[in-house]
């Protein structure tokens, strides 16, 4: 013998009705957490372990584009109340959110540093080894011993060859706009005054007080307008014929018979 119902009713429709139910208490718990700001459309169902349920809701609050109101809904039995588990405020697929969190150590750029502020290197800094190690620099190795500077850590190798590239793309490198239109290199240059050591192959510092790049680090192959070495043409610009005739001056022979 089946289950008895009640006149008029069917499964199908009981469900339906709980279901509406569910989402009208879930709802009235968004609206509790919205305060006087309204909520939006009800734009989805998702659903849990354990039988639970989230509804979603468009969050309409000031300042939060694109996220919604989740409010997540659980019963015991079809013979039970529906209760609120929880109600937050998520994200939605095209809400506005700040970008992702990165460490300060990441974040920090050239030229960030200012007046007063302080940037400590990490210890783990994979730019930096022991001062202790041998350099393969003699440059840089015959310092410490002769000056005494006792520097715990100086640059590693790689990070060396990183800086090189690192200048070389810059705009005192030698593809830069200005270098390419230069009459020559800095590494012929007068004003050209290389750094020690290894790096003396490939950097050095400009010494043109008229220069762009004075008192700057520049890469061997750039070069700029101020070359020591560069000269102008002051020959004139229209040439000169090599024979001038004054037509004042000049003589009327006349022809004779027979010519």
């Amino acid at each position: 013998m089946g289950n008895a119902t009640a006149p008029g009713s069917s499964p199908a429709r009981d469900l339906s009705a709980a279901v509406e139910g569910a989402v009208e208490l879930a709802r009235q718990a968004a609206q509790a957490e919205a305060g006087d700001h309204p909520v939006g459309e009800h734009v989805g169902v998702q659903t849990e372990e354990g039988g639970a349920v989230t509804h979603l809701f468009d969050a309409e609050l000031p300042g939060y584009r694109g996220w919604r109101w989740a409010v997540t809904v659980a019963s015991a039995g079809p013979a039970t109340p529906v209760t609120v588990s929880e109600v937050v405020l998520l994200a939605g697929p095209d809400a506005l959110v700040a970008p992702s969190w990165l460490p300060w150590t990441q974040r920090l750029r050239a030229g960030d540093l200012g007046v007063g502020d302080l940037l400590p290197a990490d210890p783990d800094d994979p730019r930096l080894v022991p001062g202790y190690l041998l350099d393969d620099d003699p440059a840089v190795g015959d310092l410490s011993p002769e000056l005494g500077l006792g520097r715990p850590r100086v640059l590693s190798r790689d990070a060396r060859l990183a800086l090189v590239q690192r200048w070389r793309d810059s705009d005192r490198g030698p593809d830069a706009e200005m270098a390419r239109s230069a009459p020559g290199q800095c590494v012929t240059c007068g004003f050209y005054l290389p750094l020690g050591g290894l790096l003396a192959a490939a950097l050095g510092v400009c010494g043109n007080d008229l220069a762009p790049a004075d008192g700057q680090v520049v890469h061997a192959e750039f070069g700029c307008g101020a070359h020591s070495e560069v000269r102008v043409d002051t020959s004139p610009a229209v040439p000169v014929a090599e024979l001038i005739y004054d037509d004042a001056e000049l003589e009327l022979v006349p022809r004779t018979p027979g010519e």
